[in-house]
């Protein structure tokens, strides 16, 4: 990497069923393991939890700014982040994600368009390109 601008840093004991804790301390959660893959569920995230909110805010971000390159509004846009683990063809554990941009303010075609643009740019749809099945979608409905 050229120019580093921010390093994120969070520790984990305890893995899936633990507690994270960003180095700043913003960060503090309990994590459990997900009622679907056999734990107890409940009040406390989960590390899928915890990558699509990230994933979904670095990419609405990402939307916003080549909007705004674009004098496009986007309004009350929102990106919703869908991330699925499961078992890949080898035996192992793999992800997915869906990112649906709600786009109300736009046409479909130049939401759809925005949506990909703005994976070309996103660090985590760079980060992930190739290592996982990533869909785009629109949903011109108000979220």
């Amino acid at each position: 990497m050229k120019t580093v601008y921010y390093t994120a840093s969070a520790t984990t004991s305890g893995g899936r069923n633990g507690h994270v804790e960003s180095s700043d301390g913003v960060l503090d959660l309990d994590l459990t393991m997900p009622k679907e893959m056999g734990g107890e569920g409940g009040s406390a995230t989960n590390p899928e939890q915890l990558f699509a909110a990230g994933y979904s805010a670095c990419f609405e971000n990402a939307l916003r700014m080549i909007a705004e390159r674009q004098n496009k509004d986007v309004g009350d846009a929102s990106i919703t982040a869908n991330v699925d683990i499961g078992q890949t063809e080898d035996g192992g554990f793999g992800l997915a994600v869906e990112l649906i941009g709600h786009l109300p303010d736009l046409p479909r075609e130049e939401a759809q368009a925005l949506m990909e643009e703005a994976h070309q740019m996103c660090p985590y749809s760079r980060a992930t390109r190739g290592n996982i099945d990533v869909k785009l979608s629109v949903d011109l409905v108000e979220a």
